[in-house]
């Protein structure tokens, strides 16, 4: 799923979702205006901000970035780009930085650089797998956890957030774009089904024809498509390793139907060296 842009939806859509994941006030959000803002020199987009309305006020700016990817340069970039947002635009207010991830095993800290940065008050990670029931129930971060949501539960669950958009929005508008947010997850969640078949799961006449719904459908039959050739990927990869060094063990199958094609090729080129199971192992290590 592209989650920058179904996460740029949410917080621009229904900014209380961010404040409640960070434990502030729901008021929070009359005082905030959520945008991108491009650092000049470098061409770069911060893609997540949420700026105080007001510019004399001590409120903190806040600096989203949403991953859900493992990337070792990760916290390289980030403060990189944010500290030259800084020294570019001067902000007058103190600053916060929130880095949302599905999990912990997602993260890669570089504690060698970036042990002490971690640490600062102005820093929150937050995983999404962690938040207790009480946040849960919120509304905002139901929507945020239905991006991570198994396909087993995410049905039900949208079902339940519709049901909570209708009995606690009272703005028709706010009220009917994070139902379309919620039906558009959905579509990057099951990219292998119909249109038809997804109205069906919902129990409604017609999906909303919104620029949202269309970007997901487009970007989730893309997706279906790149599973097929992952999965095919995946069954070559295995057929050769257990021509050269026998039934590889179902820890390390399962390993590899997480890599990625291009991945799943460089392995293609690199088991043609091995001579052991011992030497899968250390390549996957490598390519965790």
């Amino acid at each position: 799923m592209k989650t920058d842009s179904i996460f740029y939806q949410i917080f621009l859509n229904y900014p209380r979702s961010f404040f409640d994941l960070i434990g502030e006030s729901t008021t929070e959000e009359n005082n905030y205006k959520f945008s991108s803002i491009e650092v000049k020199q470098l061409s770069f987009r911060l893609d997540g901000l949420f700026l105080p309305t007001e510019e004399n006020s001590s409120r903190p700016l806040y600096l989203v970035e949403v991953q859900f990817q493992a990337d070792q340069d990760l916290y390289y970039r980030l403060f990189s780009e944010f500290f030259l947002f800084l020294r570019q635009y001067k902000p007058q207010h103190p600053w916060q930085m929130v880095v949302i991830y599905p999990s912990r095993k997602i993260e890669r800290e570089q504690s060698i650089h970036f042990g002490d940065f971690l640490k600062l008050p102005s820093v929150t990670r937050i995983y999404l797998n962690e938040l207790g029931e009480e946040a849960k129930n919120s509304l905002g971060i139901g929507i945020i956890n239905l991006v991570v949501e198994s396909e087993e539960k995410s049905v039900l669950q949208a079902k339940e957030l519709i049901e909570k958009a209708q009995n606690q929005l009272n703005d028709e508008g706010t009220k009917q774009q994070l139902i379309d947010l919620i039906e558009s997850i959905i579509v990057y969640k099951f990219p292998q089904k119909s249109r038809e078949e997804i109205e069906a799961m919902f129990e409604l006449a017609d999906l909303k024809k919104t620029k949202i719904y269309q970007e997901a459908l487009a970007e989730g039959e893309e997706k279906g498509e790149r599973k097929g050739e992952q999965k095919e990927a995946v069954k070559l990869v295995l057929r050769q390793l257990n021509r050269r060094l026998g039934e590889v063990p179902q820890s390390l199958t399962e390993q590899i139907r997480e890599l990625s094609v291009e991945q799943l090729e460089n392995l293609g080129e690199a088991l043609l060296d091995f001579t052991s199971e011992t030497n899968l192992r250390q390549w996957l290590e490598q390519h965790d």
